[in-house]
């Protein structure tokens, strides 16, 4: 019985012996976790906020050209594209209907004067009557009743030349009504430009009843344009005159094109309840590759600021945690509303700093740091080997205790 006890007590032995060295073994082939901070300088950077938005490329200028009178189109003198000088004919209407009506208006007219010259001739007559009779009254000769009708009569006629030379007034603005009517027949350029569409052609009846009927725009320089671009409500607070502006256009995609913000106008419009606003962007023409109504990409750079000190912005919000910093120690500064990161020895140290803009990637310093410091961007993860190699397992800002992603999984 002694001998099977001792028996079994030398196979327990042997099985912590076998545990322990297998023990041994794996912990030998155990990698180590290590951590990296990822750090950049505090340097000068070239720091731009913008504003992003699409407009359309316009004239500076641009009239459209109508007729006031209706008729027939008798005759075109233009085309699409053609060079016009202020003054050009450029059109013209059927004159028949608008010659018989100066015709029927100069006809009124002398009928008028002739009205006129009769009741003058009455009231030469009347006017003498009146006097003698009024001087055959006086002598007591003739009645009373005689002077009063001599009287009547007198103002009779001078009430007809007063009607007569009203009539010849009136005659008059007929005969001018129909030859401005008639001289509205002639379509005529209002400006030096160029012909940039045609609405009608030869025998086309235009009627101007109700609202003047289009003829023709036309554009005065096509080298100096535009770009209207329609500019979202929460943007639109960062756009200012002046302020520098590049855009893009699918005719040319590989150019850019230069501008500045020429107006910003308050009138809002809003289309399925997104409201915008028009800005309007200067756009030097001078090689005519713009042509009107193409769709410009636009830029506005409502903030430049170039060579200034700055960090990367993720510097700003890394924070360090005990359980991140492998046993380094953590000197932070309570109630600091922005602050940086560096290590000093074996203590990351928390840095107050006074922030300026930022455009997202890039927060410039204003203080609280000196420039070439390094500063905590984020951690990296490592794992080394007890034989010494080491091999970066990930690379992060979160703690390096985090899980892994796929392929990083430890053998």
């Amino acid at each position: 019985m002694k001998k099977i006890k001792i028996s079994k007590v030398w196979i327990l032995v042997a099985i912590v012996v076998v545990l322990a060295v297998v023990a041994f073994l794996l912990s030998g082939n155990k990698k180590k976790e290590q951590v990296q901070f990822n750090t950049a300088e505090v340097a000068p950077a070239n720091i731009v906020n913008t504003v992003s938005a699409t407009g359309t490329i316009e004239p500076v200028t641009s009239v459209t050209v109508g007729t006031q009178v209706s008729g027939i189109v008798s005759k075109l003198y233009v085309d699409y594209n053609s060079v016009v000088k202020k003054g050009q004919v450029i059109a013209e209407l059927d004159k028949s209907n608008l010659t018989s009506e100066l015709n029927s208006a100069k006809a009124s007219l002398e009928q008028s004067k002739a009205s006129l010259a009769s009741a003058e001739s009455s009231l030469s007559y009347q006017t003498a009557n009146f006097r003698r009779n009024k001087a055959l009254y006086q002598k007591g000769l003739i009645s009373g009743n005689d002077y009063e009708s001599a009287r009547l009569s007198y103002q009779t006629a001078l009430a007809n030349v007063s009607s007569a030379r009203d009539q010849v007034a009136s005659a008059q603005e007929q005969v001018k009504k129909a030859q401005t009517n008639l001289s509205y027949a002639t379509i005529t350029s209002p400006i030096d430009g160029i012909v940039l569409s045609k609405s009608v052609e030869e025998g086309q009846t235009v009627a101007a009843s109700f609202s003047t009927p289009t003829l023709f725009t036309i554009a005065k320089d096509l080298t100096n344009m535009q770009v209207v671009a329609d500019v979202d409500e929460a943007d639109i607070g960062n756009v200012k005159v002046g302020e520098r502006v590049t855009f893009t256009v699918d005719a040319y995609p590989d150019n850019t094109f230069s501008g500045t913000v020429k107006q910003v106008r308050q009138e809002a419009t809003t289309t399925n309840n997104v409201v915008t606003y028009s800005v309007v962007i200067t756009a030097p023409n001078a090689d005519l590759k713009l042509k009107p109504g193409l769709t410009a990409t636009v830029t506005i750079y409502t903030q430049e600021n170039k060579g200034v000190l700055s960090v990367p912005s993720k510097a700003l919000r890394f924070t360090p945690e005990k359980e991140t910093v492998g046993g380094m120690k953590i000197k932070d500064i309570a109630n600091a509303k922005n602050k940086v990161w560096t290590i000093e020895g074996n203590t990351v140290v928390a840095h107050r700093v006074n922030i300026g803009m930022t455009d997202g990637s890039h927060t410039q310093i204003l203080s609280g740091i000196r420039r070439g410091a390094k500063v905590i961007t984020g951690i990296s993860s490592a794992t080394s080997d007890d034989d010494g190699d080491d091999n970066t397992t990930s690379s992060s800002e979160s703690s390096p205790f985090a899980p892994k992603g796929p392929g990083s999984k430890k053998k």
